[in-house]
C-alpha cells in the first residue's frame, strides 16, 4: 500500500521535490472520497483544504446573474483542487462537486502554510506551482466565459 508521499512523489505537482520535502508535505495530507454529487467547496464558505485528485471528476460552477450555476471547468485524475486555501481572506471562490465516486487526498491548508512558513524554500516552490495551476485554470475559464457569453458571435 502506498503512502501519501510515494503518492505525492508520482505526482507531476510535487515532481522534484527532494523526498525530506515530500514527507513534510504528506504530514498534512490525508486520504478521502466524496460520493456523486456530494458538495466538496461551497463559494464564500472558509477555505481550509486543497484536494488532490487521484480519481473521480469535479465540477467546478459559480453563479452567474440571469443564468444561475455555471459549470465553468471539469477537474478529473491528477487535478488539483482549491487554492483559496492559500490566499486571504481564505474563502472559496467557486462551488465544486463530485460528478462520479471521487478519491483525492486532501491537504489541511494550515498545517501546509504553517509548514511553508518555517521552510521558505519549500513554500516559494509551492507557491510557484499553484501560481502555474491558477494561471492554467483562470485561461479555461475565460475561454469557457467566451462560450458562455457569445462573445465574437453575431447578435
Amino acid at each position: 500500500m502506498k503512502t501519501i508521499a510515494d503518492l505525492l512523489a508520482e505526482h507531476k505537482f510535487f515532481g522534484e521535490l527532494d523526498p525530506q520535502s515530500l514527507e513534510f508535505v504528506a504530514g498534512c495530507g490525508k486520504n478521502v472520497h466524496f460520493a456523486p454529487g456530494e458538495r466538496i467547496l461551497t463559494e464564500g464558505e472558509p477555505a481550509n483544504t486543497f484536494y488532490v485528485l487521484r480519481s473521480g471528476s469535479v465540477a467546478l460552477s459559480f453563479f452567474v446573474p440571469g443564468r444561475g450555476a455555471t459549470v465553468i471547468d471539469t477537474l478529473g485524475d491528477g487535478d488539483l483542487l482549491g487554492w483559496s486555501w492559500l490566499f486571504p481572506p481564505y474563502r472559496w471562490q467557486f462551488d465544486a462537486e463530485a460528478r462520479d465516486d471521487v478519491a483525492a487526498v486532501a491537504f489541511d491548508g494550515a498545517c501546509l502554510r504553517t509548514k511553508c512558513d518555517s521552510d521558505a524554500r519549500l513554500g516559494y516552490a509551492l507557491t510557484q506551482r499553484f501560481a502555474r495551476v491558477i494561471l492554467g485554470r483562470l485561461q479555461s475559464v475565460r475561454m469557457r466565459m467566451l462560450d458562455v457569453y457569445g462573445v465574437g458571435t453575431p447578435h
